[in-house]
């Protein structure tokens, strides 16, 4: 069984609330879970208007599938072009 984790730290420049700050994040954390069928939260910075820490999970049988999937994720947050990725990690165990 392997297990991964990824961290996604957000900068969203068009936000001048917290109101508009979840909105945002709403709808990344709705977009992700739908495409990728995976765990994600918001986990830090809640109380910052232009900033937002993502952490996601996944849970494989092959080490590479799994790193796929969380790669795909950052990219695919990028893409929506919602918020600026300020810094990303990945980590991979095996159980």
């Amino acid at each position: 069984m392997v297990v991964g984790v990824g961290v996604i730290e957000l900068l969203i420049h068009n936000s001048s609330s917290l109101k508009t700050k979840r909105q945002v994040v709403k709808s990344i954390l709705g977009r992700v879970r739908s495409k990728f069928h995976l765990s994600i939260a918001e986990v830090d910075n809640n109380d910052k208007w232009q900033r937002c820490t993502l952490a996601y999970a996944v849970i494989s049988n092959e080490r590479g599938h799994a790193h796929t999937m969380l790669e795909g994720v950052v990219a695919y947050v990028e893409g929506m072009h919602l918020a600026e990725i300020i810094d990303s990690r990945i980590e991979i165990t095996n159980y």
